[in-house]
């Protein structure tokens, strides 16, 4: 008997007889109100422990011989799509003009509209077309010279007019697809430098009329994963009545993501800052759209991590239990409040 007696006394969580309990509506209603607190924060609680979180993590970028994919969702509104071109540079002495690999040319009217579709599916790489006509000069013949000269005359007067009428209909275009240069330092520009100067001469009377307004859908440099946020996505600078020469200068970091069932995507985040150079009468280039790009030397890894289950567990108990004991205070608190309310004044019992 001695040894249970002992037992009992540790105990904690003594219960009073059932008719020494007394329920009350204030308690009925603090009861209600802390069920609700619970229950809301069990369902927090629950969806906190649920959503992956993630880690980020810098290491040194190892990777060699790979290409960097570039995806490219640009509208030009002011200009048709026969006088641009996508021309690319890099570090390494690559250059290649007027690229037609995987990029796509919708033809757009003045509402926006989509009317054509140019498609071209092989890589070209050539020289300006600049050197390749003093070559040409220096090795071929008078003769031959002429029937040069003439072709070029006709292809430039068809050309002339299908511009010109092209922009007198407001016709834009929006370039679209992906580039794979290099993983080396670099751009690639949108521009009209494609055209010989003398016939983008005659379409356009002097740089100062190239209106190189535009309006960069999207901008990437590998896929996406959730979450991620390209800095130039819905980007527009719309030009009036002036010209010149915007440059992007992006800084490319490598990434790799990593989601809660252990799948690794490789991508490129970025940063930008530009900057706009208006055109001025003793100027002698064209306006352009120029993207300058680096790479970081540095890899961030991200990855999705799952929450510990005892630590759910330790929160789970933490707020209902905290709850739970704030809500019998408050019974506790109210029910005194309401008997010192209710009981009798004794002078008015003594009267």
């Amino acid at each position: 008997m001695g040894m249970k007696q002992a037992i009992k006394k540790l105990d904690a969580f003594p219960r009073a007889e059932e008719h020494l309990l007394q329920k009350t509506q204030s308690g009925a209603l603090v009861s209600i109100i802390g069920l609700v607190t619970m229950a809301t924060l069990f369902y927090h609680e629950l969806s906190y422990y649920l959503t992956p979180y993630t880690v980020h993590q810098m290491s040194v970028d190892l990777k060699r011989g790979e290409t960097l994919p570039i995806h490219v969702n640009i509208t030009f509104p002011s200009l048709p799509c026969d006088v641009l071109s996508v021309d690319a540079i890099d570090m390494s002495g690559k250059h290649e003009v007027d690229l037609d690999t995987n990029i796509w040319k919708l033809r757009l009217n003045s509402y926006g509209h989509i009317t054509g579709t140019e498609y071209l599916s092989d890589l070209v790489e050539k020289e300006h077309e600049a050197h390749n006509h003093d070559h040409d000069k220096d090795h071929h013949d008078d003769s031959h010279a002429k029937q040069h000269t003439h072709g070029f005359d006709d292809a430039a007067e068809t050309m002339v007019k299908k511009v010109k009428q092209a922009l007198a209909n407001g016709e834009g275009c929006r370039v679209y697809g992906v580039l794979d240069v290099q993983r080396v330092a670099g751009n690639f520009h949108i521009s009209v430098h494609g055209l010989n100067i003398f016939v983008a001469q005659m379409i356009f009377d002097g740089a100062k009329h190239v209106n190189v307004s535009h309006i960069i859908h999207d901008l990437s440099f590998g896929p996406k994963y959730l979450g991620m946020h390209n800095p130039l996505d819905g980007t527009a600078r719309i030009l009036h009545e002036t010209s010149g020469t915007f440059k992007y200068y992006i800084k490319v970091v490598p990434t790799e993501y990593r989601d809660i069932s252990k799948e690794v995507l490789s991508t490129n985040q970025f940063s930008v800052t530009e900057y706009f150079s208006p055109m001025t009468d003793f100027d002698r280039t064209w306006p352009a759209v120029y993207f300058l790009y680096d790479l970081s030397p540095i890899t961030v890894t991200i990855k999705e991590e799952r929450r510990s289950f005892l630590h759910f567990i330790t929160r789970l108990c933490a707020v209902l239990g905290g709850t739970f004991a704030l809500t019998g205070m408050l019974d506790r608190w109210m029910c005194r409040l309401l008997e010192a309310l209710t009981k009798p004044n004794p002078r008015s019992i003594l009267r």
